[in-house]
C-alpha cells in the first residue's frame, strides 16, 4: 500500500511537490536518526547538523570530483558519518545532560567554521560553497531527474525505518532502553554503557549524515552556512514535537518542521518567529510526550470506550 501510493506520488506530482515530498524524507530520516539517540538512548545533542554537513559534503564531493553514482555516494557519507559518529561518541559518552549538550553544541558550531577553512577550500568551495551535478535516473526507467532522486529517496527511508525498527527491538534496543532510564542498574547487569553509548551515537550520527548527503544532491549544492547550530535545533524540535522514543515521531516532527515556519509566515509576516513559539508551547502542553504520544494516547482511549461499549451491549 504505501509503495503504491509513493509510486503514485512520483508519477502525478508536480516538480515542487517532489521536491517537498523528497525533502520530507529526508527531514524524517535525520530526526529519525537523532531519536535513536535522544529518545531512545538518553543523550542529549546539539551537534548533529555537523553530522549532516558531513554527509553532504562527503557525498557532494563523491559525485562532483569522483563522478560516484548518488546510491553509492549517499551510503559512503553514512559510513563515513557511522566512523566519525563513534569516534565521537566514545569520549562523549562518558559526559551525560547538559555536559554532553555542550560537547556537541562546540561540534555544531566549529564545523562551519572547519569547511570554510582555506586548506579545505579546493574540496569544499569554502564559503562560496560546492554545486553538485545530480544524475538523472538509470537507462530504461521513464522517469526524470526528480521522479527519480525521489524514488531513490524513498526506497532509502524505507530501509532506514525497518532497520531502526529492528534494531530497537534487538537486544541492542533493550540495551538503549536500559542505559537511558536506569545507567547504574544496566552497568550492574553488565551491559558495556560506553560502548553502547558510542555505537548509537555512530549510528545516529551515520542517518542523519545519509539525509545530508541526499539533502546536498536534492538542491545540487552544499553551503557551510546551511548547516549551522538552528538546524540541529530544528531537528530537535522534530523529535520532542513528533514524539521522543516512537519511530513514527520522526514523519510528524518532519512535518512539522517543513510546513509549519512557512504557514506561520503566511498568517503573520511581522512575527513569524512568535507564532512559531506560542505553537511550540502550545503542543508540548496539549501532547507532551509528542504528536505520536497523543495520536497512541488518542487512540487507547477509543479503543477502551468501544470495549466498554460492547461490554454494556452484553450485560444487556
Amino acid at each position: 500500500m504505501l509503495l503504491t501510493l509513493l509510486a503514485a506520488f512520483a508519477a502525478l506530482a508536480p516538480g515542487y511537490l517532489l521536491f517537498q515530498g523528497t525533502q520530507l524524507l529526508i527531514y524524517a530520516v535525520a530526526i529519525l536518526g537523532l531519536n535513536l539517540l535522544v529518545g531512545y538512548n538518553g543523550q542529549l545533542s546539539l551537534g548533529h547538523s555537523a553530522f549532516y554537513a558531513l554527509g553532504a559534503y562527503a557525498a557532494a564531493m563523491l559525485v562532483e570530483f569522483g563522478q560516484t553514482p548518488s546510491v553509492v555516494a549517499i551510503v559512503v557519507a553514512g559510513l563515513v558519518c557511522l566512523a566519525v559518529g563513534f569516534l565521537f561518541g566514545f569520549p562523549a559518552s562518558r559526559l551525560a545532560g547538559h555536559y554532553l549538550a555542550l560537547a556537541t553544541f562546540a561540534l555544531s558550531v566549529a564545523t562551519p567554521q572547519l569547511i570554510k577553512h582555506q586548506s579545505l577550500e579546493a574540496w569544499t568551495g569554502g564559503a562560496q560553497g560546492l554545486a553538485v551535478e545530480r544524475a538523472g535516473a538509470p537507462a530504461g526507467l521513464p522517469l526524470d531527474s526528480d521522479q527519480w532522486f525521489f524514488a531513490l529517496t524513498a526506497v532509502v527511508t524505507i530501509v532506514l525505518f525497518v532497520l531502526a525498527r529492528n534494531l530497537v527491538n534487538s537486544r541492542i534496543g533493550r540495551a538503549m532502553e536500559a542505559i537511558r532510564d536506569q545507567p547504574v542498574a544496566a552497568r550492574t547487569m553488565g551491559i558495556d554503557t560506553t560502548l553502547h553509548r558510542a555505537i548509537v551515537f555512530g549510528i545516529s550520527a551515520m542517518y542523519v549524515g545519509m539525509a545530508g548527503a541526499m539533502a546536498g544532491l536534492l538542491t545540487q549544492f552544499v553551503s557551510p552556512d546551511s548547516y549551522s547550530l538552528m538546524l540541529s535545533i530544528a531537528l530537535l524540535v522534530g523529535v520532542v514535537l513528533g514524539g521522543a522514543a516512537r519511530l513514527s515521531g520522526a514523519v510528524w516532527g518532519a512535518l512539522f518542521i517543513l510546513f509549519a515556519p512557512n504557514l506561520l509566515e503566511g498568517v503573520s509576516k511581522s512575527a513569524p518567529g512568535v507564532l512559531y513559539g506560542a505553537l511550540l508551547v502550545v503542543v508540548i502542553l496539549t501532547m507532551p510526550t509528542g504528536v505520536a504520544g497523543g495520536i497512541d494516547r488518542l487512540t487507547r482511549m477509543v479503543r477502551a470506550l468501544r470495549g466498554t461499549t460492547k461490554l454494556e451491549k452484553t450485560d444487556d
